[in-house]
């Protein structure tokens, strides 16, 4: 699925593909962008993620049982993230549900909207109306200390300070969008789901208050404060809680797609655990394995250079016994020390919507 931006994109844009997505990777240099997200605002092109519309009788029962988390009082006001999980309990997608007057929207990961609509239609024993609306509405989004003065900028003053995972029905040069309090980076972000023919209008108008970002920066700023990012740290046969995600399941709930195997987990012996890490002058391959004095003890999941750090900055998956910050190991032919989130404070935290 190529962008259906790509041709509001300069000439040298980077593109590459994640999953079933053709994504800008870069715009600029990732120095440039990671300065947006961090100190000022970016502009992100979020058209590879899905969005898949459930609608009709028996609706809110089906989101119920494929999502992992509790929806029943989802109203069109609000937003929130959950799993999708499958009957073994590993991860199909991660989502943000946004609630709707006669249903809900699932946005997708990047690139895996396929995957989770056919998820989707594999288990509607329901029968309601499962509709993929990515051709026909696509996403951007803003992120960053300074992203409010954009969006009351371009849009509206009020919508800036909306609560986080609000939702807002509204307009923009006579446009219907629906625009959301969201986020990626632990920065201010907001998503705005737009009619496609008027996505590439709404672009140009965001470059004249913020710097575009490319997927690249992204996915290294989302791992700075441990942001899940599926497709780097879903493994075959970790468990949710071993991968760290458990923070989007209620395991209160009667029931869902996966629950058995998500309390098996909960129940069972102690397994690995999945923390940060930071060190080395080089970034290690995923599998490179993690010992503590000289014992094995687990593997790197996935790792990047922070531009926050100016670091190597990863993720291992170790025994739970050594599931601590502070801790001096080696990885590969690198020490390294383990780290709590977030692994950089963000500006947002200290700068006020005003």
């Amino acid at each position: 699925m190529d962008s259906v931006l790509a041709n509001a994109h300069p000439e040298e844009t980077v593109f590459g593909q994640v999953r079933d997505a053709t994504v800008p990777l870069r715009f600029s240099t990732p120095a440039e962008e990671y300065k947006a997200i961090r100190e000022r605002a970016a502009l992100l092109d979020l058209s590879g993620l899905g969005l898949i519309e459930i609608s009709g009788d028996g609706a809110v029962d089906f989101a119920q049982r494929v999502l992992a988390r509790d929806v029943e009082y989802l109203t069109s006001e609000r937003c929130m993230m959950s799993l999708v999980l499958d009957e073994s309990g590993q991860i199909v997608d991660q989502v943000v549900v946004w609630g709707r007057e006669n249903g809900m929207f699932l946005e997708s990961s990047c690139g895996t909207g396929q995957r989770l609509l056919e998820h989707l239609q594999k288990h509607n024993d329901e029968g309601v109306d499962i509709v993929d609306r990515s051709g026909e509405l696509t996403i951007l989004g803003l992120e960053g200390p300074y992203a409010w003065g954009v969006v009351g900028r371009l849009i509206d003053s009020e919508l800036a300070s909306l609560p986080f995972e609000a939702v807002a029905d509204t307009t923009w040069n006579g446009v219907d969008i629906v625009f959301g309090r969201t986020g990626f980076t632990s920065e201010y972000g907001y998503q705005m789901i737009v009619p496609t023919e008027s996505a590439a209008e709404l672009w140009r108008q965001s470059l004249e208050q913020a710097v575009p970002a490319g997927h690249e920066v992204l996915e290294i700023a989302m791992l700075e404060v441990r942001q899940p990012v599926i497709r780097h740290e879903v493994t075959d046969g970790a468990t949710i809680i071993e991968s760290g995600a458990n923070w989007l399941v209620d395991i209160t709930k009667e029931s869902f797609i996966g629950r058995e195997a998500v309390l098996e987990a909960f129940n069972g012996p102690t397994g690995r655990r999945t923390l940060g890490f930071s060190g080395g002058a080089s970034v290690p391959e995923p599998g490179t394995r993690v010992l503590a004095a000289g014992q094995d003890i687990g593997e790197v999941v996935y790792a990047v250079h922070s531009l926050g750090l100016d670091a190597p900055l990863g993720l291992i998956r170790v025994d739970a016994e050594f599931a601590a910050a502070g801790l001096r190991l080696t990885v590969g032919d690198a020490e390294v020390t383990t780290l709590t989130s977030p692994y950089i404070t963000p500006k947002s935290w200290s700068i006020p919507i005003i």
